[in-house]
């Protein structure tokens, strides 16, 4: 008849052990993040371009051989938006319609400003006369802003008409514009040339034009990239010390948020209807990393608590964009919110778990020995 203890394992001990040092070492706190990227295969990146407030996502997905796909993405389905009739295509905004915007290449390679709806598939914007167009975001009632090439070869800023017609918004005083951002008062703000060749931050109201913002003391370079449809701009502007400063602009005067930060380059790239604003930071060529700034309180998101790309900010607190694992982009979105930061052990702490580790050997000695003469057929017994 086998020995009683024979249903135990082999040797109990070291998973007793484990349990031991289990019930004195402090657990590690843990941040819940949503899955990274949109469920892609393979060696396939993703990355978020937009979110709206139904929760759809207008993303792009880059494939192993470098092919870019527009898509939106919700509750774990993807839904391909195709192309004008070329190979690739990205997406760059979405609005509360789910109205996708981006740039998708045509039969013959050019890349043409697309508008995109679910009932009525992919719409091509057409050009300002020349070969190509890339539309960069979009109002809630579906007004569109952009860049496109012109019939002399340079590009310039565009906004859509009522016809969905591109309106040619000019320069300033130089060959090329480009807007990267409008409100619903149809206010444009972008990017353009002077007559002495350096590009300033613009924005374009209806009936005034365009008018140049500037740039922070001592700078020659400006750009907006963005604006809330109270009217606050951001973007990015080069110092006297020729770094990158994100700044915010409210009409009157030029906040550098670059000198919250303190080191670095750094560039904002969204704003919601809140005013708060996020942007990117490189300091002494590392890896980027998110800043976000609200309610007068600037603050730099840790790596391992941010993204590599910042795109946007929701209205809800979101911040869209992606990480990089090393090798590709993968779609993700974190809180506007900081995570708190790692918790630091008490010395003390470690203290009581040496002094219960010590005399934890000593029982698993004797465990260890009177599980010997157990097996040899003598009375075990636990101590």
């Amino acid at each position: 008849m086998p020995p009683r203890f024979s249903c135990f394992p082999a040797n109990p001990l070291p998973r007793l052990a484990l349990l031991l040092l289990l019930s004195i070492t402090p657990l590690a706190g843990a941040s819940i993040h949503a899955e990274h990227g949109f469920g892609e295969k393979g060696g396939d990146g993703s990355i978020a371009s937009d979110l709206n407030p139904a929760g759809l996502v207008a993303g792009i997905i880059t494939e192993e051989e470098g092919r870019r796909r527009a898509v939106v993405y919700q509750h774990g389905r993807i839904r391909e938006l195709g192309t004008l009739g070329g190979n690739e295509g990205f997406t760059k905004a979405i609005n509360a319609h789910g109205v996708v915007v981006g740039s998708a290449q045509t039969a013959s390679g050019t890349w043409h400003a697309f508008r995109y709806e679910e009932t009525l598939g992919m719409r091509d914007l057409g050009t300002l006369g020349g070969n190509s167009s890339y539309a960069t975001a979009i109002t809630r009632d579906g007004r569109v802003a952009g860049y496109a090439d012109t019939s002399g070869g340079d590009f310039h800023a565009f906004v859509t008409q009522a016809d969905h017609s591109l309106q040619d918004l000019g320069t300033l005083g130089g060959a090329s514009s480009y807007a990267s951002g409008l409100n619903v008062h149809g206010v444009v703000v972008g990017t353009a040339q002077r007559s002495d060749g350096y590009r300033r931050a613009f924005v374009y109201r209806p009936g005034e034009g365009m008018r140049e913002i500037g740039t922070l003391p001592g700078g020659r370079i400006s750009s907006a990239t963005a604006i809330n449809d109270a009217g606050l701009i951001v973007g990015a502007s080069e110092t006297e010390k020729r770094r990158w400063h994100a700044f915010a602009w409210d009409g009157k005067r030029m906040l550098d948020l670059g000198a919250m930060i303190g080191q670095g380059d750094s560039y904002a790239t969204a704003v919601n209807a809140a005013g708060h604003i996020v942007g990117s930071v490189e300091i002494n060529g590392y890896e980027p990393m998110t800043f976000v700034y609200k309610e007068g309180v600037m603050t730099v998101r840790r790596r391992d608590d941010g993204l590599y790309l910042t795109n946007k900010i929701t209205d809800a607190g979101l911040v869209v964009g992606a990480i990089y694992t090393g090798h590709k982009f993968q779609a993700f979105a974190v809180s506007s919110r900081a995570a708190p930061p790692p918790q630091r052990g008490n010395p003390l702490d470690w203290l009581l778990i040496t002094f219960v580790i010590g005399a934890s050997g000593v029982v698993l000695y004797k465990l260890q020995r009177n599980y010997r003469t157990g097996v040899q057929g003598h009375r075990t017994r636990l101590l």
